[in-house]
């Protein structure tokens, strides 16, 4: 199957692409860019699940709802989406930073739609001071100037370890691609709703009673291997795995590593299923 369709929701026409045969997995990409992000490790995935990949509001194709959102919305959104394709079982869910997000707020809340969870580079805390300063900075840039060399390699040098940046130039230009690509009131809107907005959720954490991945970088600043694994004591069912020389985007930066990390993970719950 390789399918794309739009979807109403409630926070904006979602595009949605569709691939591979057997149980549905959600796969939500990160702030910034949009489902090409996705792109290395789909072959790999696609083989073991039916993929419901879909671009988030203000990224790519998809539009917005006009007004500020929320991760709880996305989540719901998702949800809205599986109802629209008439998939009811409860799904597989990956996502990237933004996508582990909607992923921790969906399984935390509708637990009945979400059977596991891999949460990849997805900061638990909400943004540091300097963290928050350094958005408000770029984001005032953006929304005057738009993408500029400043706000472009901004956030390639936030998004992209140097390792990446050195030694990948086709993960860098589909970061800047996306960048000159997108619209620039939807993409700001999402920044504040979904980034600035976002709250801590390590509260959420004790909820989560599905088998979860917590997956980091080892160059990813805001979500450090060590903070991933204290993430991992608080989840119920958890195991952490670590990419080198990567930092947010490690489905981009790293695709093999991570897409083994995945599919040894779930290649157990398959295994747990079949003996119990």
């Amino acid at each position: 199957m390789n399918e794309n369709q739009v979807v109403s929701t409630s926070v904006g026409q979602l595009s949605v692409r569709l691939l591979g045969s057997g149980h549905p997995a959600v796969l939500w990409h990160s702030l910034f860019v949009d489902e090409r992000s996705w792109g290395r490790m789909v072959p790999e995935l696609q083989a073991h699940r039916r993929l419901v990949v879909i671009t988030g509001p203000g990224h790519g194709d998809s539009t917005d709802p006009g007004r500020r959102y929320s991760n709880e919305e996305c989540a719901e959104a998702a949800v809205e989406v599986l109802d629209a394709l008439g998939i009811e079982e409860p799904v597989d869910w990956v996502g990237n930073a933004w996508g582990g997000h909607v992923g921790i707020t969906l399984a935390a809340t509708r637990p009945d739609r979400c059977r596991s969870l891999v949460a990849l580079g997805t900061p638990v805390a909400a943004l540091t001071p300097q963290e928050r300063t350094r958005t408000w900075l770029l984001l005032g840039v953006y929304s005057l100037l738009g993408p500029t060399t400043m706000v472009v390699d901004g956030v390639i040098n936030t998004l992209l370890s140097e390792h990446t940046r050195s030694h990948d130039p086709e993960a860098v230009e589909l970061v800047r691609e996306c960048l000159l690509t997108a619209n620039r009131r939807r993409l700001s809107n999402a920044v504040v709703s979904v980034s600035l907005r976002r709250s801590d959720l390590a509260g959420e954490l004790d909820r989560l009673t599905q088998p979860t991945l917590i997956v980091t970088a080892a160059d990813h600043a805001g979500f450090t291997p060590d903070q991933a694994r204290a993430v991992g004591r608080r989840v119920r069912d958890c195991r952490v795995g670590i990419v080198p020389d990567a930092a947010y985007l490690v489905p981009l930066e790293a695709p093999q590593v991570t897409a083994s990390q995945v599919l040894e993970f779930w290649d157990a719950l398959d295994q747990r299923r079949e003996a119990a």
